[in-house]
C-alpha cells in the first residue's frame, strides 16, 4: 500500500493529468488567519520530546536548508507567541522519513535513524529556526514540511503542513535539477500543488517564501498563525484548536454510523467518505453548525464492506480546516 494512501483527503486525483505549473499559486502565508488542520501521518515523529534540536540534518546530504518559523496568536491580534513548541519533520532529498520503513509504505528502513526531526521552542520573537537539507518529494505529494505546534502545557495548537512555491525558476525546480547535489528525481511525475491532496484545496495559510541560491543554501521563511486562546465553554475542543473530532460510533459499522463533533465556532460542516485507494465515495453537507458538541449521522448503507477515511472539513471566520479517521464497513 503506498503512503498517499493514508494521506488522501477530499476528492481523488488518480489519473489527472499533471498541472501547468504556470496557473499553481505562490502566495506566501494569509495574514492573521489560521493554518488549514492537515494530517500528520503516516510518518509522525515517534517521542518528538527527545528530539530537541536546531540542526536536524543527521546522516543526511543534500542542499543546505535553514527553516524559519514565527507563530503568531490570532486570537491576540497576531502578535508573535513565545514560549510554544514546535515539533517539524520532512522526507530526505530520495523522499524517504527516519524511524520508518522496511514496509510496503516505505521500501528503505530507516527505523534505527531519526533524521530531519526536531523540537525547538519559540523565542521572545516567537522564531524557532532549523538547520536541515531542502527535502525531496515522492508520489502523490508536493514538497512540503510537517508542522506540529503545542503549548508549552502540551495543548495542540496546530497540525499543519508548509507548502512551497512552484513553477518555472522556482526553487523546488532548481533543488531537483541539482543533480550534483544528489537529487536524482528531476520534476518528472511530480505532484504540483493544485494536484495535492493535502493542498489541492489552497495553499493560503500554508505557503511559505524561499531565498537563497544552491551554493549558499536555501532559507525558508513562514508565519505560523494559531489560535493561542481557547474559548470557554465548549468541550474538549482545545486539543484541536478549532474543532475536535471523536471517532465515529460503532465502528465497524454497518448501514450507518455517527461521529462527534466538538466546534469551536459557528462553521459550516460537510463530510467525505472516501476509500484507501483515495476515491470519494459519498459526501454529505451538513450545514452551518452552532459552536459546542454535535453528532454527524452518515449513511454507510450503500459502502461495500472495507476500509475507509471519514474526512470532517469545517470552514469559519478563521479559514478552512479538516480531520480524518479510519475506519470500518462490515
Amino acid at each position: 500500500m503506498e503512503r498517499s494512501d493514508f494521506l488522501k483527503k477530499g476528492l481523488s486525483f488518480l489519473g489527472m493529468a499533471v498541472l501547468a505549473p504556470s496557473i499553481l499559486g505562490t502566495s506566501k502565508a494569509a495574514a492573521c488567519t489560521a493554518a488549514a488542520s492537515e494530517t500528520a501521518g503516516p510518518f509522525p515523529t515517534i517521542t518528538p520530546a527527545s528530539l530537541v534540536r536546531s540542526n536536524i540534518t543527521g546522516t543526511r546530504t543534500g542542499v543546505l536548508f535553514t527553516i524559519n518559523i514565527t507563530v503568531k496568536d490570532v486570537n491576540n491580534s497576531c502578535n508573535t507567541l513565545s514560549g510554544v513548541m514546535v515539533d517539524i519533520w520532512h522526507c530526505d532529498k530520495d523522499g524517504n522519513y527516519s524511524q520508518y520503513g522496511g514496509t510496503a509504505m516505505q521500501a528503505t528502513d530507516y527505523t534505527a535513524q531519526d533524521f530531519l526531526r526536531g523540537r525547538q521552542v519559540t523565542d521572545s520573537n516567537g522564531l524557532v529556526s532549523f538547520t536541515s537539507i531542502f527535502p525531496g518529494w515522492y508520489t502523490s505529494r508536493a514538497t512540503h514540511i510537517h508542522v506540529h505546534i503545542y503549548t508549552a502545557g502540551g495543548t495542540t495548537l496546530s497540525i499543519t503542513q508548509i507548502a512551497f512555491p512552484e513553477g518555472a525558476g522556482s526553487v523546488v525546480e532548481t533543488v531537483n535539477a541539482a543533480t550534483a547535489y544528489g537529487y536524482t528525481k528531476g520534476m518528472t511525475g511530480y505532484t504540483y500543488n493544485a494536484a495535492d491532496n493535502v493542498f489541492s484545496d489552497g495553499t493560503a495559510t500554508e505557503m511559505s517564501s524561499i531565498t537563497g541560491s544552491l551554493s549558499a543554501g536555501y532559507v525558508l521563511s513562514w508565519d505560523a498563525y494559531v489560535n493561542g486562546a481557547v474559548a470557554a465553554g465548549v468541550d474538549d475542543v482545545a486539543a484541536e484548536g478549532q474543532f475536535q473530532v471523536r471517532q465515529n460510533y460503532p465502528n465497524p459499522c454497518t448501514t450507518y454510523t455517527s461521529i462527534p463533533v466538538a466546534l469551536r465556532s459557528a462553521s459550516d460542516v460537510r463530510v467525505s467518505i472516501i476509500d484507501i485507494d483515495g476515491k470519494e465515495m459519498t459526501k454529505q453537507l451538513m450545514g452551518n453548525l452552532s459552536a459546542g458538541n454535535h453528532t454527524l449521522d452518515i449513511d454507510t448503507s450503500t459502502l461495500p464492506a472495507g476500509k475507509y477515511v471519514f474526512s470532517v472539513k469545517i470552514t469559519n471566520l478563521s479559514g478552512t480546516f479538516s480531520q480524518s479517521k479510519l475506519f470500518v464497513k462490515i
